[in-house]
């Protein structure tokens, strides 16, 4: 069946305005949503703007089965990446809603990362803000050299972090639920059990999806096996750590410091009670935010647009509904 041009595409959630400019949206019929809506607000924006397909920038709005079946005019979702946790693909294809993905790059989450683990590190926030107040020197960090860097993960993402710590000449400990003793060696990691990684850590950051195996996988139990002091890093998932546990953990001393970029409802809520958390750093989700990224995610959305518009075969498809 011949594919009827798009009415109006709404590009969900723009936080930061970066979608107009990161790509040629030139006859498209596209509005750009600044603010992220709840369900019943975007159901209804949705039908009072006709529109037929959306694009989602990353996770940041749920498509649940449950939105899915109250928008029958929906068309195409195009969701920035290739994965996307809380989009629910078979209710797409129940609905004859077709989903493609975008191309996306692990560079911008490796090198913050590394920017939260020097940052940490080293006390980067402490230091500027004593300076500022009239202070010197205090305290000391801790060098990268011959410390232990245990890694949750290594995809994409992981496996860049590794290559990382092991030109600062770091001790590599890789685990994860599926992961074999090649993958850690290809790495330059050890692969070793989950407690093991926690307990020898003098640096843990994580690098797993989120799923039934490892939300909340650091929690009281894990945490309590670190080294004293040790530092912890989550640019994944909010849920894989346990937030309370993580808490208690840095106002015992049993931490040295957490940096999270990664939170839980996002945006985070002004009173989530990990802004109070001592030794912290505290980043908006900025792991794939980079003016790269956004060109490869926004063109490739404009491409998946324009391919229905044309009748084309849909790039990077990511059900059956838009492999018809």
């Amino acid at each position: 069946m011949p594919r009827v041009p798009l009415r109006r595409i709404l590009v969900l959630d723009d936080f930061g305005g970066a979608a107009p400019g990161s790509a040629d949206w030139s006859g498209l019929p596209v509005t750009f949503l600044d603010r992220k809506l709840d369900e019943e607000d975007l159901v209804a924006r949705l039908a009072a703007e006709e529109a037929d397909a959306v694009v989602l920038i990353r996770e940041r709005s749920p498509f649940p089965a449950s939105l899915v079946r109250r928008v029958p005019g929906l068309r195409l979702v195009v969701t920035t990446g290739m994965r996307n946790r809380v989009l629910d693909l078979d209710a797409c294809d129940a609905g004859g809603i077709a989903v493609c993905g975008t191309p996306s790059l692990a560079s911008p989450t490796v090198e913050l990362t590394w920017g939260l683990i020097l940052s940490l590190a080293r006390g980067l926030p402490q230091q500027e803000q004593r300076l500022r107040q009239g202070a010197w020197q205090q305290g000391t960090g801790l060098g990268l050299e011959g410390a232990t860097l245990s890694i949750a993960g290594l995809g994409r993402i992981g496996a860049g972090v590794a290559a990382i710590g092991r030109a600062f000449g770091m001790r590599l400990l890789a685990w994860s639920p599926n992961m074999t003793a090649a993958t850690a060696e290809a790495a330059g990691a050890e692969l070793v059990d989950k407690k093991t990684l926690f307990r020898r850590a003098d640096i843990l950051t994580l690098h797993l999806g989120l799923g039934p195996t490892t939300r909340g996988i650091a929690g009281a139990a894990e945490l309590a096996l670190m080294r004293r002091g040790a530092l912890l890093v989550n640019t994944a998932r909010g849920p894989l750590v346990d937030q309370p546990a993580l808490i208690a953990a840095l106002r015992s001393g049993q931490l040295g410091g957490a940096a999270i970029d990664t939170h839980e409802p996002e945006p985070m809520t002004a009173d989530d009670p990990i802004r109070q958390a001592p030794n912290t750093i505290l980043t908006p989700h900025l792991g794939y935010v980079t003016q790269q990224n956004f060109r490869h995610y926004f063109d490739g959305a404009v491409e998946c647009l324009r391919a229905w518009n044309e009748g084309a075969p849909l790039p990077r498809p990511l059900n059956a509904a838009a492999k018809a």
